[in-house]
This record gives C-alpha cells, structure tokens and sequence, in this order.
C-alpha cells in the first residue's frame, strides 16, 4: 500500500484533486484502498470488481467537495442470501481553488486582491497588453496575454475553478463563454446589465449553447448589493463565487453526476 501513499504525497504536491478510499468494514478487504483521479480512473482495489464501481463514483465527488466521512455499499453474495455490506471511509483533497479573470480592466484589480486574501489562486487572461501588466497586478499568480478562448481551451478547468468575465466586449467575452460553458467549472460570472445578458445569450444560443447552459452563467455577475465602485463589484463577484461554492447558490445545484 505504500505505494498508493506515495502517490497521494506525489498527487498533493503538485496540487491536483485526488480522493483515498479505504475499506473499514466488511466480510473481506479489510484496509484494502483505492486512490481514486478526477477521471474516475483509480489506482489500488478493494479486490471486488463490483465494489469499486460503487466507490469510485463517490470518490470522484468527494474531490471537489473536499468531504471525509462513510460509506456504506451492498454487495450480491454468490453464497449468501443477503448481500454482503461494506463500509469505505472515502476523504477527498482538492486542489486549491483558482480565480480565472477574463478582462483585466479596474474590477479586476480590487477583485484579485479580494481572491488572494480567500487564499485562490488568480490568473489573469487578457488580449491587451497594456492591461494585464505586473505593475497593475501584483499579486496575481499568473498573467497571460493572450486570446482568452484560446487560452482557456488548454487550461486545466474543473469544479474548483471559478471564471469571472469582465471584458464587457462581445469579440472577447462571447467566445470565452462558449468555451467555459462546455467545461465543469464551479462558477461562471459575465458583466454586464440584465439587458446585456439576455442579448448575449439569444447570440450564444446561435452557436449551439443550450438553455440549460446559459442558465450557469451568472449574469449581470455579482451579488445584487447595489455596488457601484469597482471595489464595491468586486466584493459582489467575490461574495457570489463563496456563495456557489457553499452550494447557498442557483447555479450550484446543478449535479455533474447526472450529465
């Protein structure tokens, strides 16, 4: 098994979800474990093919959500009448949350200072070079000057990352949602007015976007908190991003499991 433990330090260190499921009651398999990938591709066995199928599942969720606790599962007896049950302790680790800001414009600015404070990762995507410099962000962990689309298709998207659009300009901010939308991101936010949003979306929908994913993006992004500086917006978006995350939120019922 040490192997497996040397793979979850391994997993860890290069901040990457990952999930440790071990066996703590049952007729057989005892301490048996599994590590389990964000693909649900896993390593280890419980040494019960229809057992694993059963934990892995839940052991991919467990990643995003970051929860420790039991699981109890059946499993059919050949020899038996009743089914043989099983207790898996599955914790999950994900990886620290990341704040991708589309538009590095003067919300950006206080909402990656918000972001760092809560311990996100922040990076930075904007086509103008003039915007997205080191003397405007600081304290950015990342600063790409590139075609946000372009930038964001490679990009390592998953439930821990959050994307916030602020370009407020259809020839950035339209591709950029068409291809976060595609991705398992746990927010997307786009500025601009409840007008704005409702004609981006009738274009989106031109390019095959569905109803239920435009129903993701949270737009006019932020908290309704009558904000009117910059700072005042970014502390909306920020406050909207904690709110999705803690599933006290529209946008966070949505259940990947079901897609």
């Amino acid at each position: 098994m040490s192997h497996l433990y040397e793979e979850l330090k391994d997993m860890l260190g290069r901040e990457k979800g990952v999930a440790l499921a071990t066996v703590v009651r049952g007729p057989a398999a005892m301490g048996a474990k599994l590590l389990v990938f964000p693909d649900q591709s896993y390593h280890g066995s419980s040494g019960l093919a229809a057992l694993d199928a059963q934990i892995v599942p839940d052991a991919e969720r467990a990643i995003w959500t970051g929860d420790a606790q039991t699981h109890t599962y059946s499993i059919p007896s050949d020899s038996a009448t009743d089914p043989q049950a099983f207790d898996v302790f599955i914790e999950g680790f994900p990886p620290p949350p990341t704040l991708v800001i589309v538009g590095a414009g003067h919300i950006a600015i206080p909402l990656t200072t918000f972001a760092k404070t809560l311990n996100y990762r922040v990076v930075i995507v904007d086509a103008r070079a003039a915007f997205a410099t080191r003397e405007r962000f600081p304290h950015a962990d990342e600063l790409i000057v590139e075609w946000p689309d372009e930038v964001l298709e490679k990009m390592d998207l998953n439930p821990s990352t959050s994307v916030a659009v602020l370009t407020h300009d259809p020839k950035f901010d339209e591709p950029t949602l068409r291809v976060v939308l595609t991705k398992r991101v746990g927010y997307i936010g786009a500025i601009g007015s409840r007008k704005t949003s409702q004609e981006r979306a009738e274009r989106l929908k031109k390019y095959g976007i569905t109803d239920a994913q435009l129903a993701r993006i949270h737009g006019p992004i932020g908290l309704n908190i009558g904000a009117g500086a910059p700072e005042e917006m970014a502390l909306a978006i920020m406050a909207e991003i904690v709110a999705t995350k803690h599933g006290k939120d529209r946008a966070a019922i949505l259940d990947w499991s079901k897609k």
